[in-house]
C-alpha cells in the first residue's frame, strides 16, 4: 500500500506519472470528484491501456495541490493478488492503518478503488460505503465497462454516478503530438443554424496523421512510442487483447473455450464496419448462435467492439432484427492483429468508417443508427450513421462517410443518401470526403462535405465538450 501511495511520505505521485501528458477527461473527471456537493461514488470506465490509472494519479495530485492532505487519499489497485476476496472496506481500513491515521469522521477523504471489478459483487461493497461515509468520496474503476455499467444501474441507483473514458480520440490525438495548427475554426449553415466546423491547413498532412492515428492512436503508450509502433501486436495484442482475452474475460464469466472466442474476434477485427447477421457469423466461425451472442455480450462488456443496430429507410427498426454492424472501439487493435493499414489497401473505407464511430462511441445513447434497406432483389440501400430522434422516432441528421472525392465531383451517385433524404424529408446531410469541402445544393437537399480527418475531429471534440446540441457532429 505504501508503495502504491508514494504522496503518503513524499507529497506527490511517482515522477513517471507526473512527467506524463494528461488526458483531456482529466478536467472533467477532476471536477466530479471533487465536487463537494455530490454525496456519490464515481465509477470510471473504459478499456485497458487508455489511461484511467494515470488519470486517478493525475487527479490525486490535483486535489494535492489544492490543499487535501496526502495522508487522506487512498489508491487500491483491487486486482492485486494479496487483496483477493477482501472487502473494499477493510481494504480502506487497512490502507488508514498503514499510513498510520485515525479515520476521523470530521476529516474528508478520498480513496480509489482501481480494477475493482475483479471483487465480486462488489457493488453492493460500494454501495455499502456511500451510505456509511459521508465524508469520503469514493471513485471505483474498471475495464468490463458494460459489466461495470449494468452493475451500477441495479445496484447503485442514486449512489454511482459513470464516467466513460474512451481510447483516444483523433481530436486529443492532434492536440499530444501538438498539430492544432493544421486546423482552423470555420462556420457553416446547417439547417438554419449556424454550425462550428474546421478547415484544414494542409490536408495531406492531416490525413497522414489520421492514418497513423488508424494504426497507433488508441492508446496514449502507443501513440508516442516509436519501438512499440514497430511491433504493435507484441504490446497490443499480447498486453491489451490477450489479457481480456485469455483472462478478464473467463475469470468474470467464466468462459471455457477462449480460443473459439478469440477466434472469434479476430474475424471481426478483421471486418470491422461490416454488416453481420447470427446466421452468417455462425456459418463462418462454426460457433453456435446462442454461444454467439454471449461472446458479442462479453466483447462489448470489455469495451472491444460495439455493436450497432439498423433501421430501415423511414427509420423505423426492424421487428426481427437479423443484421448488425460490428466496429471496433479503437481502430488500431486491427493494425496490432494484422497489419498497418495504408491509402492503398481495400479495407481503407471500412477503417476510416471504424475510425469515425470511435469518436462517436462515448455518445452513442443518443440513438444513433445505420441505415440499411431492401431497394431491388438484388439492390439494397444504405446510410453510414444516422441520428434518430426519440420522440418523433424520425431521423434528425444523416452521415455518409466516404474516403474518396469523387461524390464530391457527382454527388448523384449517392443514391442511397438520396433516397433516405427523399423519403424522410431530410433538408441537409454530411459526407465525407479524402480531401474535399463545401457545400452542395442538390434539388433533393443540401450536402456539406467535409474530409473524413475534419469530421473525426470535430467529434472527438464535441464529444470531450459534451456538444450534443449540434446534430451529425
Amino acid at each position: 500500500m505504501e508503495t502504491d501511495n508514494p504522496w503518503w511520505s513524499s507529497g506527490a505521485i511517482r515522477e513517471d506519472f507526473m512527467a506524463l501528458m494528461p488526458r483531456a477527461y482529466l478536467e472533467s473527471f477532476h471536477s466530479m470528484v471533487s465536487n463537494q456537493g455530490v454525496k456519490r461514488a464515481f465509477i470510471l470506465m473504459g478499456p485497458r491501456r487508455v489511461g484511467k490509472t494515470v488519470m486517478i494519479y493525475h487527479t490525486i495530485q490535483r486535489l494535492i495541490n489544492e490543499g487535501v492532505a496526502p495522508k487522506n487519499i487512498v489508491y487500491l489497485s483491487v486486482e492485486t493478488p494479496i487483496y483477493n476476496g477482501v472487502a473494499l472496506e477493510q481494504l480502506m481500513h487497512t490502507a488508514f492503518k498503514a499510513v498510520g491515521k485515525a479515520f476521523s469522521p470530521e476529516e474528508r477523504y478520498f480513496v480509489f478503488f482501481d480494477e475493482v471489478q475483479y471483487l465480486k459483487d462488489w457493488e453492493i461493497h460500494l454501495k455499502s460505503l456511500v451510505d456509511g461515509y459521508p465524508n469520503v468520496r469514493f471513485v471505483a474503476s474498471g475495464s468490463a465497462a458494460a459489466a461495470l455499467k449494468k452493475s451500477s444501474i441495479e445496484s447503485g441507483a442514486g449512489r454511482f454516478t459513470d464516467f466513460h473514458l474512451p481510447p483516444l480520440t483523433f481530436y486529443e490525438y492532434v492536440q499530444l503530438h501538438k498539430q492544432e495548427s493544421l486546423l482552423t475554426e470555420s462556420q457553416v449553415g446547417w439547417n438554419g443554424r449556424t454550425m462550428h466546423i474546421v478547415e484544414s491547413t494542409d490536408i495531406q498532412h492531416l490525413n497522414h496523421l489520421f492514418i497513423d492515428y488508424i494504426n497507433y492512436g488508441g492508446y496514449p503508450e502507443v501513440a508516442f512510442n516509436t519501438e512499440i509502433q514497430a511491433d504493435p501486436g507484441q504490446y497490443i495484442r499480447h498486453d491489451i487483447i490477450d489479457k481480456v482475452l485469455m483472462r478478464d474475460l473467463p475469470i468474470l464469466y467464466g468462459i471455457n473455450d477462449v480460443q473459439e472466442l478469440n477466434s472469434m474476434f479476430t474475424m471481426i477485427a478483421y471486418l470491422s464496419g461490416n454488416q453481420f447477421s447470427f446466421e452468417s457469423l455462425s456459418q463462418n466461425t462454426g460457433v453456435k448462435k446462442d454461444t454467439l451472442r454471449k461472446y458479442l455480450e462479453y466483447l462489448e462488456a470489455a469495451f472491444l467492439i460495439k455493436i450497432i443496430h439498423r433501421t430501415d429507410d423511414t427509420a423505423k427498426r426492424y421487428q426481427r432484427e437479423r443484421n448488425f454492424k460490428i466496429y471496433l472501439t479503437n481502430p488500431s487493435l486491427r493494425c496490432a492483429l494484422f497489419q498497418p493499414i495504408t491509402v492503398a489497401d481495400n479495407e481503407i473505407g471500412e477503417m476510416v468508417e471504424t475510425a469515425v464511430f470511435a469518436q462517436w462511441i462515448p455518445r452513442l445513447g443518443t440513438d444513433i443508427s445505420y441505415a440499411n434497406w431492401r431497394v431491388s432483389k438484388k439492390e439494397m440501400g444504405e446510410v453510414d450513421i444516422v441520428g434518430i430522434n426519440p420522440a418523433r422516432q424520425k431521423p434528425d441528421w444523416a452521415v455518409e462517410v466516404k474516403w474518396s472525392d469523387r461524390y464530391f465531383e457527382n454527388p448523384d451517385e449517392l443514391s442511397s443518401l438520396k433516397s433516405y433524404m427523399t423519403t424522410n424529408h431530410m433538408p441537409h446531410a454530411l459526407v465525407t470526403t479524402k480531401t474535399q469541402s463545401g457545400l452542395s445544393s442538390q434539388p433533393w437537399g443540401n450536402l456539406q462535405f467535409m474530409p473524413a480527418a475534419c469530421y473525426a475531429y470535430i467529434v472527438g471534440r464535441n464529444t470531450l465538450k459534451r456538444a450534443f446540441d449540434e446534430p451529425g457532429f
